[in-house]
């Protein structure tokens, strides 16, 4: 690997700088603010159900904001989007570090989230345009591994930040890395325009953005109803996600008959496609929550302070840094492209069924096996399915194989917490009541919500391998 970076041109690595450094910005600003939402309720005097937006509204920010910038950016250019999304990440940040109400502050979170998205969207189309097909897996397992490292650092980062300094200098943590990243795509004079002099599908856009912003807010709001809080204020969960089918049907159907549209669902005619990005939902609707109970588990039952459970949590995504450049630059060696997508799935299917045996009596061993497990999984699955959906469609379908990457990631990690809030609600009512009298429930919780998560894995296993050829008999787009 490092005879070839060194070998690679200067504007390459550039490119391949500038994609790494704004790569990892929408996982620090996801994480980070974990840590700061008991400083931030007090100085606003906000509870728990507001402070739960604080990170919520920065995934809706980002998921409504996908597709729509993925298909301005084939009709403006990629690389103007990337510069547009540095930019606003960078005034938002500032004016969140600055903000005098809690409900500018979730603005700004929203605005943040849809820059990050703009920089997420186009950053592996670019690097797939420009890397070789033999080298394109390597480069986008080292900007996959930048992704991760963001999902490392974040949350201990955020939580030194904001016990030295405060919790608003944490947003000021992102702006090196927007800033350098800046500098370096300023630097890089190509530009990426597949469909010059298209009009854009302004309507498609807004349906779309207003599909997925009520669906999502609809499911946030369930574990309410599962609480047995069915008064008629709290029935605004179900008929949110009601509201968001039906603009679902009319979005679709709006693509079918627009001639340039927001999103071209014919892509999904190529099979290696859709069944990726299936896989690649089932991943992450099935593991992302691991962290969330591992940080309840390891902190209640396991008696350990937030920094040592935030050590023991970070075993998954230092494997994951690891081995996704490493199995990123394997996947353009082998011909057979669903080997690693499929072998990383099976993996993380083993990891989650491990989850299943955990009991009151905390193993600190066993704990640290399971996490590794899911990082080999995560590590191994990531980078060489992300370069087969970037290569299983032409070039002017790769702004929407980008976004669609990214949506179906952020889809999955909110379906996954949705999966945890629901089960807790369900058999415990609260997480907020975790003692000893509830351990027994808590561990309940766990072996339910993996059951489903474990189904979710069996699937997208089933779902990679049998990812088929395209229409047309080309497999791959070089």
């Amino acid at each position: 690997m490092e005879s070839y970076l060194k070998s690679l041109p200067t504007d390459m690595k550039t490119l391949l700088a500038a994609c790494c450094m704004g790569a990892a910005i929408m996982p620090l600003m996801s994480t980070m603010m974990n840590l700061a939402l008991v400083d931030i309720g007090e100085q606003f005097s906000v509870g728990s159900k507001d402070l739960a937006m604080v990170s919520t509204i920065f995934l809706l920010g980002s998921v409504a904001a996908m597709v729509p910038l993925a298909r301005i950016s084939d009709i403006i250019g990629r690389r103007k989007i990337f510069i547009m999304g540095l930019v606003i990440t960078i005034i938002s940040a500032v004016i969140a570090a600055f903000s005098p109400h809690f409900y500018i502050l979730l603005l700004m979170r929203f605005i943040m989230g849809a820059g990050s998205a703009a920089v997420g969207v186009t950053s592996v189309a670019i690097l797939t345009e420009v890397f070789p097909f033999e080298r394109r897996g390597w480069a986008i397992g080292i900007q996959t591994a930048c992704i991760y490292v963001g999902s490392a650092v974040g949350p201990a980062f955020g939580g030194f930040i904001c016990d030295l300094l405060g919790w608003r200098e944490i947003f000021f943590i992102i702006m090196p890395f927007a800033a350098v990243s800046l500098v370096l795509i300023l630097r890089f004079k190509q530009e990426f325009i597949t469909c010059a002099g298209a009009c854009m599908d302004y309507k498609g856009a807004v349906l779309f953005s207003a599909m997925i912003m009520i669906t999502m807010c609809g499911m946030v709001g369930l574990p309410e109803i599962w609480r047995g809080e069915m008064e008629l204020q709290n029935l605004w969960a179900p008929a949110l996600i009601a509201i968001g089918m039906v603009l679902l049907y009319f979005f679709l159907r709006s693509m079918k008959v627009t001639k340039s549209p927001v999103l071209d669902t014919s892509v999904f005619k190529y099979k290696v496609f859709s069944r990726a990005c299936l896989a690649a939902y089932l991943n992450y609707a099935s593991s992302f929550a691991v962290s969330f109970f591992m940080a309840l588990y390891l902190q209640k039952i396991g008696v350990l302070s937030p920094m040592q459970a935030g050590m023991v949590i970070m075993i998954q995504p230092l494997i994951q840094v690891v081995l996704t450049a490493k199995f990123g630059s394997k996947s353009d060696r082998i011909k057979d492209k669903r080997i690693l997508p499929t072998l990383g799935m099976a993996i993380t299917g083993i990891g989650v069924a491990m989850i299943m045996f955990l009991g009151t009596e905390v193993n600190f061993l066993y704990v640290g096996l399971i996490l590794a497990v899911l990082g080999v999984g995560y590590g191994v699955f990531a980078a060489p399915n992300t370069s087969a959906v970037m290569s299983s469609v032409p070039p002017k379908n790769r702004g929407a194989a980008s976004g669609m990457i990214a949506l179906v990631r952020q889809l999955g990690m909110m379906t996954s917490m949705a999966v945890a809030m629901c089960t807790i609600s369900i058999i415990m009512g609260t997480a907020d009541n975790l003692n000893p009298s509830t351990f027994d429930s808590f561990v309940t919780v766990l072996h339910v919500a993996f059951g489903v998560c474990l189904v979710m894995c069996i699937v997208g296993t089933i779902v990679s391998w049998f990812r088929g050829n395209n229409p047309e008999g080309i497999s791959e787009y070089k």
